[in-house]
Protein backbone atom coordinates (compact mmCIF):
# COMPACT_ATOMS: atom_id res chain seq x y z
CA UNK A 1 0.00 0.00 0.00
CA UNK A 2 1.50 3.31 -1.08
CA UNK A 3 1.81 6.04 1.53
CA UNK A 4 1.79 9.71 0.69
CA UNK A 5 2.86 12.73 2.66
CA UNK A 6 0.77 14.77 5.03
CA UNK A 7 0.65 17.48 2.38
CA UNK A 8 -1.08 15.22 -0.14
CA UNK A 9 -3.49 14.20 2.61
CA UNK A 10 -4.31 17.87 3.22
CA UNK A 11 -4.88 18.47 -0.50
CA UNK A 12 -6.98 15.36 -0.95
CA UNK A 13 -9.16 16.17 2.05
CA UNK A 14 -9.71 19.72 0.81
CA UNK A 15 -10.74 18.47 -2.64
CA UNK A 16 -13.10 15.89 -1.14
CA UNK A 17 -14.62 18.55 1.11
CA UNK A 18 -15.41 20.74 -1.92
CA UNK A 19 -16.58 17.88 -4.15
CA UNK A 20 -20.03 17.02 -2.69
CA UNK A 21 -21.39 20.50 -3.34
CA UNK A 22 -20.03 20.39 -6.89
CA UNK A 23 -21.79 17.07 -7.45
CA UNK A 24 -25.07 18.45 -6.09
CA UNK A 25 -24.83 21.59 -8.20
CA UNK A 26 -23.95 19.55 -11.28
CA UNK A 27 -27.16 17.58 -10.84
CA UNK A 28 -29.10 20.84 -10.71
CA UNK A 29 -27.07 22.69 -13.30
CA UNK A 30 -30.10 24.32 -14.89
CA UNK A 31 -30.78 26.20 -11.64
CA UNK A 32 -27.27 27.60 -11.15
CA UNK A 33 -26.78 31.33 -10.93
CA UNK A 34 -24.25 32.24 -13.59
CA UNK A 35 -22.48 35.55 -14.23
CA UNK A 36 -20.23 36.63 -17.08
CA UNK A 37 -16.71 37.84 -16.40
CA UNK A 38 -15.61 37.95 -20.04
CA UNK A 39 -16.37 36.59 -23.51
CA UNK A 40 -17.47 32.97 -23.22
CA UNK A 41 -15.81 32.83 -19.80
CA UNK A 42 -18.34 32.00 -17.14
CA UNK A 43 -18.16 31.86 -13.38
CA UNK A 44 -20.80 29.85 -11.59
CA UNK A 45 -21.78 30.00 -7.98
CA UNK A 46 -20.59 26.40 -7.80
CA UNK A 47 -17.12 27.49 -8.89
CA UNK A 48 -16.99 30.23 -6.27
CA UNK A 49 -18.26 28.02 -3.46
CA UNK A 50 -15.74 25.30 -4.30
CA UNK A 51 -12.90 27.81 -4.29
CA UNK A 52 -13.98 29.20 -0.93
CA UNK A 53 -14.07 25.71 0.58
CA UNK A 54 -10.63 24.89 -0.80
CA UNK A 55 -9.21 28.18 0.44
CA UNK A 56 -10.59 27.66 3.93
CA UNK A 57 -9.41 24.05 4.20
CA UNK A 58 -5.94 24.64 2.80
CA UNK A 59 -5.44 27.85 4.80
CA UNK A 60 -6.39 26.07 7.99
CA UNK A 61 -3.75 23.42 7.35
CA UNK A 62 -1.01 25.77 6.07
CA UNK A 63 -1.89 29.26 7.39
CA UNK A 64 1.31 30.99 6.27
CA UNK A 65 1.30 29.74 2.67
CA UNK A 66 0.23 31.90 -0.27
CA UNK A 67 -2.24 31.11 -3.04
CA UNK A 68 -2.80 31.62 -6.73
CA UNK A 69 -6.46 30.94 -7.45
CA UNK A 70 -8.49 31.26 -10.63
CA UNK A 71 -11.22 33.45 -9.15
CA UNK A 72 -9.63 35.01 -6.07
CA UNK A 73 -6.31 35.75 -7.73
CA UNK A 74 -3.08 35.93 -5.73
CA UNK A 75 -3.13 35.77 -1.95
CA UNK A 76 0.26 36.58 -0.49
CA UNK A 77 1.83 34.35 2.12
CA UNK A 78 5.28 33.99 3.62
CA UNK A 79 7.55 34.46 0.56
CA UNK A 80 9.95 31.83 1.91
CA UNK A 81 7.19 29.22 2.12
CA UNK A 82 5.45 27.24 -0.65
CA UNK A 83 2.17 28.33 -2.22
CA UNK A 84 -0.97 26.60 -3.45
CA UNK A 85 -2.09 26.95 -7.08
CA UNK A 86 -5.79 26.14 -7.25
CA UNK A 87 -8.42 25.70 -9.92
CA UNK A 88 -11.66 24.81 -8.12
CA UNK A 89 -13.47 23.75 -11.28
CA UNK A 90 -11.42 23.04 -14.39
CA UNK A 91 -13.93 22.40 -17.13
CA UNK A 92 -16.48 25.06 -16.15
CA UNK A 93 -18.11 25.13 -19.57
CA UNK A 94 -18.57 21.35 -19.45
CA UNK A 95 -20.07 21.69 -15.98
CA UNK A 96 -22.51 24.39 -17.02
CA UNK A 97 -23.67 22.36 -20.01
CA UNK A 98 -24.21 19.18 -18.02
CA UNK A 99 -21.17 17.39 -19.48
CA UNK A 100 -19.64 15.12 -16.81
CA UNK A 101 -15.99 15.96 -17.38
CA UNK A 102 -14.42 18.40 -14.93
CA UNK A 103 -11.98 18.38 -12.05
CA UNK A 104 -10.52 20.13 -9.03
CA UNK A 105 -6.82 20.91 -9.52
CA UNK A 106 -4.40 21.73 -6.66
CA UNK A 107 -0.63 22.15 -6.98
CA UNK A 108 2.01 23.19 -4.48
CA UNK A 109 4.99 25.20 -5.68
CA UNK A 110 8.08 26.09 -3.68
CA UNK A 111 10.16 29.23 -4.22
CA UNK A 112 13.58 28.98 -5.84
CA UNK A 113 16.50 31.40 -5.35
CA UNK A 114 16.15 32.74 -8.92
CA UNK A 115 12.64 33.99 -8.20
CA UNK A 116 10.78 31.22 -9.99
CA UNK A 117 8.53 28.55 -8.49
CA UNK A 118 8.97 24.80 -8.78
CA UNK A 119 6.11 22.28 -8.38
CA UNK A 120 6.55 19.82 -5.51
CA UNK A 121 3.10 18.26 -5.12
CA UNK A 122 -0.01 17.90 -7.27
CA UNK A 123 -3.54 16.59 -7.10
CA UNK A 124 -6.27 16.43 -9.75
CA UNK A 125 -9.58 15.12 -8.41
CA UNK A 126 -12.56 14.14 -10.57
CA UNK A 127 -15.63 14.42 -8.32
CA UNK A 128 -17.93 12.29 -10.48
CA UNK A 129 -15.59 9.31 -10.88
CA UNK A 130 -13.89 9.71 -7.47
CA UNK A 131 -10.48 9.44 -9.14
CA UNK A 132 -7.69 11.18 -7.28
CA UNK A 133 -4.55 11.66 -9.39
CA UNK A 134 -1.62 12.79 -7.26
CA UNK A 135 2.12 13.20 -7.44
CA UNK A 136 5.03 14.35 -5.31
CA UNK A 137 8.37 15.46 -6.68
CA UNK A 138 10.70 12.48 -6.78
CA UNK A 139 8.05 10.01 -5.56
CA UNK A 140 6.14 9.25 -8.74
CA UNK A 141 2.55 9.77 -9.86
CA UNK A 142 -0.46 7.76 -8.74
CA UNK A 143 -4.20 7.39 -9.11
CA UNK A 144 -5.46 6.25 -5.72
CA UNK A 145 -2.89 3.55 -4.90
CA UNK A 146 -1.99 2.60 -8.49
CA UNK A 147 1.30 3.83 -9.94
CA UNK A 148 0.95 5.88 -13.12
CA UNK A 149 3.18 5.62 -16.18
CA UNK A 150 2.86 7.52 -19.43
CA UNK A 151 1.94 5.60 -22.56
CA UNK A 152 4.56 3.27 -24.00
CA UNK A 153 3.43 3.82 -27.60
CA UNK A 154 6.17 4.84 -30.00
CA UNK A 155 4.37 5.41 -33.30
CA UNK A 156 2.37 8.54 -34.00
CA UNK A 157 0.03 6.44 -36.14
CA UNK A 158 -1.11 4.67 -32.94
CA UNK A 159 -1.27 7.79 -30.77
CA UNK A 160 -4.31 9.55 -29.37
CA UNK A 161 -3.52 13.21 -28.70
CA UNK A 162 -5.43 15.71 -26.53
CA UNK A 163 -5.63 19.44 -27.10
CA UNK A 164 -7.72 22.52 -26.48
CA UNK A 165 -9.28 24.56 -29.27
CA UNK A 166 -9.25 28.38 -29.26
CA UNK A 167 -12.67 29.93 -28.76
CA UNK A 168 -14.32 33.31 -28.42
CA UNK A 169 -11.79 35.71 -26.92
CA UNK A 170 -9.21 33.04 -26.12
CA UNK A 171 -6.23 31.66 -27.99
CA UNK A 172 -4.59 32.04 -31.37
CA UNK A 173 -6.71 30.15 -33.88
CA UNK A 174 -4.28 30.66 -36.75
CA UNK A 175 -1.41 29.14 -34.75
CA UNK A 176 -3.59 26.27 -33.52
CA UNK A 177 -4.74 25.57 -37.08
CA UNK A 178 -1.15 25.27 -38.30
CA UNK A 179 -0.32 22.83 -35.50
CA UNK A 180 -3.50 20.82 -36.09
CA UNK A 181 -2.75 20.65 -39.79
CA UNK A 182 0.68 19.21 -39.05
CA UNK A 183 -0.31 16.78 -36.30
CA UNK A 184 -3.74 15.45 -37.33
CA UNK A 185 -2.65 13.59 -40.49
CA UNK A 186 0.05 11.75 -38.51
CA UNK A 187 -1.90 10.43 -35.51
CA UNK A 188 -4.72 7.99 -34.72
CA UNK A 189 -6.95 10.72 -33.32
CA UNK A 190 -7.22 14.08 -31.61
CA UNK A 191 -9.56 14.77 -28.71
CA UNK A 192 -10.79 18.03 -27.20
CA UNK A 193 -12.55 17.21 -23.91
CA UNK A 194 -12.50 20.62 -22.23
CA UNK A 195 -10.35 20.18 -19.10
CA UNK A 196 -6.59 20.67 -19.39
CA UNK A 197 -6.06 19.37 -15.84
CA UNK A 198 -7.73 16.07 -16.71
CA UNK A 199 -6.05 15.94 -20.12
CA UNK A 200 -2.64 16.04 -18.43
CA UNK A 201 -3.70 13.58 -15.72
CA UNK A 202 -4.79 11.22 -18.49
CA UNK A 203 -1.44 11.64 -20.25
CA UNK A 204 0.19 10.64 -16.96
CA UNK A 205 -2.14 7.63 -16.81
CA UNK A 206 -1.39 6.58 -20.40
CA UNK A 207 -4.96 7.15 -21.55
CA UNK A 208 -3.81 9.92 -23.86
CA UNK A 209 -0.46 9.57 -25.60
CA UNK A 210 0.24 13.29 -25.81
CA UNK A 211 -1.11 16.79 -25.29
CA UNK A 212 -0.56 20.27 -26.65
CA UNK A 213 -2.21 23.57 -25.81
CA UNK A 214 -1.36 27.22 -25.21
CA UNK A 215 -2.99 30.26 -23.60
CA UNK A 216 -3.75 28.49 -20.31
CA UNK A 217 -3.78 29.77 -16.75
CA UNK A 218 -1.13 28.53 -14.33
CA UNK A 219 -3.93 26.98 -12.26
CA UNK A 220 -5.01 24.94 -15.32
CA UNK A 221 -1.69 23.13 -15.71
CA UNK A 222 0.43 23.38 -12.54
CA UNK A 223 -0.76 20.06 -11.10
CA UNK A 224 -1.02 18.23 -14.41
CA UNK A 225 2.52 19.08 -15.50
CA UNK A 226 3.99 17.51 -12.37
CA UNK A 227 1.79 14.44 -12.82
CA UNK A 228 3.17 13.92 -16.33
CA UNK A 229 6.78 14.40 -15.27
CA UNK A 230 6.49 12.06 -12.30
CA UNK A 231 4.83 9.47 -14.55
CA UNK A 232 7.94 9.47 -16.75
CA UNK A 233 6.80 11.94 -19.40
CA UNK A 234 8.34 15.03 -20.92
CA UNK A 235 6.86 18.55 -20.77
CA UNK A 236 8.28 21.44 -22.80
CA UNK A 237 7.26 24.51 -24.73
CA UNK A 238 6.59 24.17 -28.46
CA UNK A 239 10.29 24.71 -29.21
CA UNK A 240 11.33 21.82 -26.99
CA UNK A 241 12.67 24.12 -24.30
CA UNK A 242 12.00 24.33 -20.56
CA UNK A 243 10.00 27.59 -20.73
CA UNK A 244 6.52 26.10 -20.97
CA UNK A 245 5.11 28.32 -18.23
CA UNK A 246 6.93 31.45 -19.42
CA UNK A 247 5.87 30.97 -23.03
CA UNK A 248 2.43 29.60 -22.09
CA UNK A 249 2.98 26.69 -24.48
CA UNK A 250 2.59 23.13 -23.31
CA UNK A 251 3.62 19.94 -25.07
CA UNK A 252 3.53 16.67 -23.12
CA UNK A 253 4.13 13.02 -24.08
CA UNK A 254 6.54 10.15 -23.54
CA UNK A 255 10.12 10.63 -24.72
CA UNK A 256 9.74 9.19 -28.23
CA UNK A 257 6.37 10.72 -29.09
CA UNK A 258 7.38 14.05 -27.57
CA UNK A 259 10.35 14.25 -29.93
CA UNK A 260 8.15 13.46 -32.93
CA UNK A 261 5.40 15.89 -31.93
CA UNK A 262 7.91 18.62 -31.18
CA UNK A 263 9.40 18.32 -34.67
CA UNK A 264 5.95 18.52 -36.29
CA UNK A 265 4.91 21.54 -34.23
CA UNK A 266 8.19 23.39 -34.61
CA UNK A 267 8.07 22.92 -38.37
CA UNK A 268 4.46 24.12 -38.50
CA UNK A 269 5.33 27.33 -36.65
CA UNK A 270 8.37 28.31 -38.69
Amino acid sequence: MVSHSGLITVMDRAARKAAPRLRRDFNEVQHLQVSRKGPADFVSMADQRAEQTLFEELSRARPDWGFIMEERGEVEGDPAKPRFVVDPLDGTSNFLHGIPHFAISIAVEEPRPNGTWEPMAALVYQPLTDESFWAEKGRGAWVQEKRLRVSARRDLADALIATGIPFLGHGDFAEWSRIFGAVAPEVAGIRRLGSAALDLAWVAAGRFDGFWESDLGRWDVAAGLLLVKEAGGFVTDYRGGDRAIARNEFLAANDVLHSKLHKLIAAALR
